[in-house]
């Protein structure tokens, strides 16, 4: 990702983009992710933008789509193998949460806090953070 589409990352794409970039820095991830492609989708709906994050071949990167009109994020628009979608608040909760487990999720899911579709594909940001 060039320096220019990096300036371009606004509001919940930039924040994403700061938390998953470093990992390029690490050779376990490189090598864990060596042969895997995928795209996963984070949309806070109570924000402007969405992060569309990519995993390619051992690196990672975040690029920004605006969440209105809601075709800019659907499937076969945005090209997303699994989709995250919930308010601000709960995405900031789990990214900074210590305690997140996989009840806490199940719970958010069954109370209608947390959509989630591609949930095999979704599942791959809990290895991401398993990384130091």
């Amino acid at each position: 990702m060039t320096e220019e589409n990096k300036k371009k990352l606004r509001g919940f794409a930039g924040i994403v983009a700061k938390q998953v970039e470093p990992l390029n820095d690490i050779e376990k991830f490189k090598e864990d992710f060596k042969d895997r492609e995928l795209k996963i989708l984070l949309n806070a709906k109570d924000g402007k933008w969405a992060a569309l994050l990519i995993i390619d071949h051992g690196k990672v990167y975040v690029e920004g789509l605006k969440n209105k009109p809601k075709e800019n994020i659907k499937k076969k628009n945005a090209g997303w193998d699994g989709l995250l979608e919930t308010k601000t608040e709960t995405f900031v909760e789990l990214l900074t949460g210590d305690s997140v487990s996989m009840g806490s999720i199940i719970a958010k899911i069954l109370t209608f806090r947390l959509k989630i579709r591609g949930i095999k594909n979704v599942l791959v940001l809990l290895d991401l953070f398993k990384y130091d």
